[in-house]
């Protein structure tokens, strides 16, 4: 499901890629507002890297949360993303990244709802979907 082959670009090949937003979030580990990617689709499908297309999660995992942020449960596969410690504005947190070309996602919290407990805080411009 996943590919194991890293994807690096330079950094102009990344900007000329991605629009101004999709590169400060993915490539600079930005934020973007809350409440601001309404209208995420509602039927079956995958939510897929905006950088390399890896498939990251599932619609099945997608939750509300109320944070204003894209919400899931559980990632695609273990595979498919890498955990960081994030020490940035004076926090201790859990960054999430595509483990194909380390694009910076979100974070991952403990207060998700079961089976797993945890909530994939995802930053929408980072994702594209791909109905079933």
């Amino acid at each position: 499901m996943t590919s194991k082959e890293k994807v690096t670009k330079s950094d102009d090949e990344w900007r000329e890629q991605l629009g101004a937003l999709a590169y400060r979030v993915t490539r600079q580990a930005g934020t973007e507002r809350p409440f601001t990617h309404e209208g995420f689709p509602k039927g079956d499908g995958t939510f897929r890297c905006v950088c390399c297309n890896q498939p990251l999660f599932s619609t099945g995992a997608k939750f509300e949360s109320g944070t204003g942020w894209p919400s899931f449960f559980q990632p695609l596969s273990e595979d498919a993303i890498e955990e960081r410690v994030d020490r940035s504005w004076f926090m201790r947190r859990t960054e999430v990244v595509c483990r194909r070309c380390d694009a910076h996602l979100g974070h991952v919290f403990p207060d998700g709802p079961e089976p797993t407990g945890l909530r994939y805080c995802i930053n929408g411009v980072a994702l594209t979907f791909e109905a079933d």
